[in-house]
């Protein structure tokens, strides 16, 4: 079969450019709500494990009464080098050959952040903060290669169209229906696609950007034993991704798809905690926070170009999808243990939970000015049919962080940390491409990633002198997962070459980090 233009158009790929409504899709999501470990060299070298110990400017975004334990006021400013490690630039698989254009080292502009304190009562402190970190890097390149066997993507495409009343339609199925060779009925009527099975496939992604997160703090301490705090936190979402998938098909035929892929927008938070020393005499303390959700506003643009090639020549075809939406992470808890013993060593725990299986996804639907006001309110809700995927594909999360510092000088520290992320997703989730959402129908792919735990090991060093004080820290991260160019398919006939199946691929995001701090007091 040769693949062919064909004038035919469905009413669902009309819909795609004109719907007003707009949402988000799972996987998108899980790009906002993950944070890594980021701040000062001396919380990263400890592995983050600070919230009961404080006295760290990082604490503002974790456990905002650390900032509560500052006797003195502080500036620091932390940058450095972020690489990844194992991934190709050049994808392969059999004679399929790729080129993804991104680099594996960049550098990051980490931290910066004031604290200033002051006497408030007979032993209490006030203090005010304010800190700017990035909570997340999205710096990364993803490949993927393998066969594939009676499958493809437009082989799903093809499955979906008899039934495009009722799954959704999104930009590769609308530039696959365009493409391929129609299936007519007796009166000329378009009443399917033809499609074409694969032989093996080549995927590259790199993906740049990053969150920042402004935290603005006020805490302090009630008779150096109860401290307080409580943060508001501003997060900047800049996210940028460029993809190419190509498959080898049947008859020699050959597609190529390219997806550009921006999100933008804002989302404030804020957070709320405790410190305290259950025993008079002892320094051992006891952390306790808790997050609100990060209500997101965000502007997804995302593109779709598909080429086609065969003996017969080469056809293009393309897609655009522009919309706002809205997210809502969910609540975080955390309980930290801290302990010091002399002025060499302190020893910190900390675990975290969230469940991302409640992530609403919500839906823009226009908006009304109030005339009483002058003021703009839109109006939304909540997806239904994304948040019952989300709750069936992710799941809550589990953190521990555990760290140490030893000063055998007083102007000197040594440090180690460790921390274990459980997984978020459901090891047989899926990026379900036919879910009657809005976050389905702008979707301009069809890939997807189920990542597994994530383990970090962290070390470092500091040193003052005077008032002037620098920290060095070295961070490794390593996230497994198992990849996939589309969802699988399984039809109702008998015939396993009607399915539409897609192996899983291992892949790993391995990241070495170089953090330095240099900061003073005053």
């Amino acid at each position: 079969m040769k693949a062919k233009y064909n004038k035919y158009k469905l009413m669902a790929v009309m819909a795609l450019l004109a719907a007003p409504l707009a949402a988000q899709e799972t996987y998108q999501d899980t790009k906002l709500v993950d944070n890594d470990l980021n701040g000062t060299a001396r919380y990263v070298g400890m592995g983050g494990a600070m919230e009961a110990l404080g006295a760290d400017i990082s604490t503002v975004s974790t456990n905002p009464a650390g900032v509560g334990l500052f006797r003195s006021g502080q500036v620091a400013i932390s940058g450095g080098l972020v690489s990844q490690q194992g991934e190709t630039t050049s994808p392969s698989f059999g004679n399929i050959n790729a080129n993804v254009k991104g680099n594996k080292t960049n550098a990051s502009f980490d931290q910066v952040g004031l604290v200033y304190s002051m006497p408030s009562g007979r032993n209490g402190y006030l203090n005010f903060a304010f800190n700017y970190h990035k909570s997340r890097n999205f710096d990364q390149i993803l490949t993927a290669a393998n066969k594939l066997s009676y499958a493809s993507q437009n082989k799903f495409t093809a499955m979906k169209y008899p039934f495009a009343n009722k799954y959704n339609w999104n930009a590769v199925d609308a530039n696959y229906a365009e493409i391929m060779t129609p299936i007519l009925d007796n009166d000329g009527k378009k009443i399917g696609m033809d499609y074409l099975d694969g032989t093996a496939y080549v995927f590259g992604q790199y993906q740049k950007g990053y969150i920042g997160e402004y935290s603005f703090n006020l805490s302090g301490n009630v008779n150096d034993r109860i401290f307080l705090g409580l943060t508001f936190g501003l997060h900047d979402v800049n996210y940028r991704s460029n993809s190419y998938y190509t498959e080898n098909l049947d008859k020699r035929a050959i597609s190529e798809t390219w997806e550009d892929l921006r999100i933008d927008g804002a989302g404030f938070d804020i957070k709320a905690g405790v410190i305290f020393r259950p025993i008079e005499k002892s320094p051992f303390r006891i952390g306790v926070y808790v997050h609100t959700p990060t209500w997101y506003d965000l502007s997804l643009s995302g593109a779709n170009d598909l080429t086609m090639k065969d003996q017969g020549g080469k056809l293009d075809k393309g897609q655009h999808a522009e919309y706002d939406f809205k997210v809502y992470t969910p609540w975080k808890f955390g309980l930290s243990l801290g302990h010091t013993i002399g002025r060499e060593l302190a020893i910190g725990a900390t675990y975290e939970y969230a469940d991302y299986s409640t992530i609403d996804n919500r839906v823009n639907d226009g908006g009304y000015y109030d005339f009483w006001s002058g003021g703009y309110y839109e109006n939304t809700y909540s997806d239904n049919a994304m948040n019952h995927h989300t709750e069936a594909t992710l799941k809550g999360v589990s953190t521990l962080k555990l760290g140490v510092e030893y000063k055998p000088l007083e102007n000197l520290a040594f440090r180690l940390g460790y921390n274990y992320l459980s997984p978020m997703f459901d090891k047989n989730g899926f990026r379900d491409g036919s879910i009657s959402s809005p976050g389905s129908t702008y979707a301009t792919s069809t890939d997807y990633t189920n990542w597994k735990s994530t383990n970090r090991l962290t070390c470092g060093f500091g040193y003052s002198a005077k008032k002037f004080f620098m920290d060095l820290a070295y961070q490794y991260s390593q996230t497994d997962g198992d990849f996939y160019p589309f969802m699988s398919y399984y039809s109702k006939a008998s015939n396993p070459k009607e399915d539409n199946i897609a192996d899983r691929v291992g892949v790993s995001n391995k990241r070495h980090q170089v953090l330095f701090t240099l900061g003073y007091r005053f």
